[in-house]
């Protein structure tokens, strides 16, 4: 793993001329390591992002007849009000079974390198297919969805609106690219941190104090770019494995997706944006305090016993990356009729 430290010449440079050529330059190497979210939707590869396609999306995201049951939609497990996650352990979906992994943020995660805690999911509109089909979730079939929704009007007209030429839009592909761009809008620019990378004095004594042990007990080498982390893939245990409630022996992360021995027990690192809304923490959703996930990071990840002031440190800065949080408005959803399937018992 690459260890970040500041320059010497940063370091003798603070030393001679104070605290504020110290942050100028300490914002100068976090410009190198982070981006900041920007301030409007990304473009999407074989998708684009209108009005009527966002709209449509929205209106799927939170329409609990996607699932078989008529009691779980995308909102159930990734609650725009509660950071983008259900604040769970780990989900629980179709007759109450419960999931094998936390829930992953929605916010942002159109800036992850893949979905999924193992990637499994290339883009977003992958990722909207595995739920509505997975038995331990949504349990739904591709061809019932469709009968769902070409059951009621109000959804072939948004169809046609969002996918306007298309002989048949009314297809699992499009519900999931309509999915996908209504998500791709789910971002949270401007936090302190970002306004601290675009040159403010936004940062608190001990945020900048976080910042500079992020960086430099090598944080960092993982957790870097505009969603700091979600870019990359490493070992859960990379210096020293957790005990088995941290890290259960039965997950086995990225090998279950491509069997292949380098990859077992590796995760995708998690995204740190709004880290103070989602706990609780990792894959097991074990943990959750925010400094109790900090210090099995460093103990796991770098072979680095944290200090309580190190936490306190690091946990204050992580705290900066809350970024404004988009108003989202429940959409009103089309009236079922005679024809659209009924909710199964779970």
């Amino acid at each position: 793993m690459r260890h970040l430290t500041l320059t010497a010449t940063a370091a003798l440079l603070a030393a001679l001329a104070g605290p504020a050529l110290a942050n100028e330059e300490l914002r100068s190497y976090a410009n190198d390591l982070f981006d900041p979210i920007p301030l409007s939707a990304p473009d999407l590869e074989n998708n684009i992002i209108t009005r009527p396609r966002v709209d449509l999306g929205a209106m799927l995201f939170f329409d609990p007849r996607m699932s078989r049951s008529g009691l779980f939609s995308c909102q159930s497990c990734h609650n725009v009000g509660l950071g983008g996650v259900d604040g769970l352990q780990t989900s629980i979906g179709h007759g109450w079974q419960q999931g094998p992994r936390n829930s992953p943020t929605m916010y942002n995660a159109v800036f992850n390198i893949a979905q999924f805690w193992d990637g499994r999911a290339a883009n977003l509109a992958e990722q909207a297919m595995g739920p509505v089909q997975a038995g331990v979730e949504m349990n739904n079939t591709p061809e019932r969805l469709i009968e769902t929704l070409t059951s009621m009007e109000g959804y072939i007209t948004a169809f046609n609106e969002a996918f306007p030429g298309e002989e048949d839009p009314v297809t699992f592909e499009n519900f999931a690219r309509a999915v996908e761009a209504f998500q791709a809008t789910l971002t949270t620019p401007n936090s302190r941190f970002d306004q601290f990378l675009n040159g403010a004095d936004s940062l608190t004594e001990q945020e900048i104090r976080g910042l500079e042990a992020f960086i430099d007990e090598g944080c960092a080498a993982c957790h870097a770019g505009v969603n700091m982390g979600g870019e990359g893939y490493y070992p859960f245990g990379l210096v020293e494995r957790p005990g088995a409630a941290v890290l259960p022996e039965g997950d086995r992360g990225r090998f279950e997706v491509t069997a292949t021995a380098a990859d077992d027990y590796v995760f995708r690192a998690s995204p740190l944006r709004n880290i103070e809304l989602t706990a609780p923490y990792f894959h097991s959703g074990v943990v959750w305090s925010l400094e109790e996930a900090v210090a099995v990071m460093g103990v796991s990840q770098l072979g680095a016993d944290l200090d309580d002031q190190q936490i306190a440190d690091i946990t204050a800065f992580l705290r900066s990356l809350t970024g404004e949080i988009p108003e989202v408005v429940h959409p009103t959803l089309p009236v079922s009729t005679p024809a659209t399937p009924r909710p199964e018992p779970m």
